[in-house]
C-alpha cells in the first residue's frame, strides 16, 4: 500500500494585493447561511483580524484546497475557521464552494466501496488533504490527486459525519 503525506503550512506575514469578485457573485453567495464548509482558493491566501483590508494579517495559507469551515459574512468578508481553531477574515474571493477534506487522528484508510467490508486501497497520513464528493452514510469519496478511496467521514476534516453530498 501506498502512503500519502501532505503537510498543511501556515505561516503569519503581511501584504499583498487581493483579486477581486463581482457584486453578483458575492450577492448568490450571501445567501447560503453559515455555518457551511468550503476551501481556499488560490495557492497563497490572507487571513486578517477583521472584515476589511485595514485589519492587520494574523495568517497567509500556502495551501490551494485547505478545508475551512465558514462561520460569519459581512458583505464581501468570510468569516472563517481553520482545521486547527484559528479564526479570522478572509476576502470571499479567496473562499472555495470546491469541497475538501483533512485527514485528522490517525491513518485512514481508503477503500474501493463505501463500507468496513471493502478492500483497503490506500491509506492516508493525518494531514493529508484531498477532494471529498459522494458523502452519505458516514463515508466520502476522498479523491488525493487521483488516488481515490471512500474514507469514513469521522476521519475527515471539512465534512459533517451525517453530511449527504450527491
Amino acid at each position: 500500500m501506498r502512503r500519502l503525506a501532505w503537510a498543511v503550512a501556515l505561516f503569519g506575514v503581511g501584504g499583498a494585493a487581493m483579486p477581486v469578485q463581482t457584486t453578483t457573485a458575492f450577492a448568490a453567495e450571501a445567501k447560503r447561511k453559515p455555518p457551511y464548509f468550503a476551501s481556499i482558493a488560490p495557492t497563497r491566501a490572507r487571513m486578517r483580524s477583521g472584515p476589511g483590508r485595514t485589519y492587520p494579517s494574523t495568517w497567509v495559507y500556502i495551501r490551494a484546497d485547505l478545508p475551512v469551515k465558514v462561520v460569519d459574512l459581512y458583505k464581501e468578508w468570510r468569516k472563517i475557521e481553520d482545521p486547527g481553531g484559528t479564526s479570522g477574515w478572509m476576502l470571499g474571493t479567496m473562499v472555495s464552494d470546491r469541497r475538501t477534506a483533512v485527514v485528522q487522528g490517525g491513518i485512514a484508510e481508503m477503500r474501493d466501496k463505501a463500507g468496513f467490508g471493502a478492500k483497503v486501497v490506500w491509506r492516508a497520513e493525518p494531514g493529508v488533504i484531498g477532494r471529498i464528493s459522494e458523502c452519505g452514510s458516514g463515508w466520502c469519496r476522498f479523491d488525493v490527486k487521483g488516488q481515490a478511496g471512500f474514507v469514513e467521514a469521522s476521519h475527515l476534516w471539512g465534512v459533517a459525519s451525517d453530511e449527504v453530498i450527491p
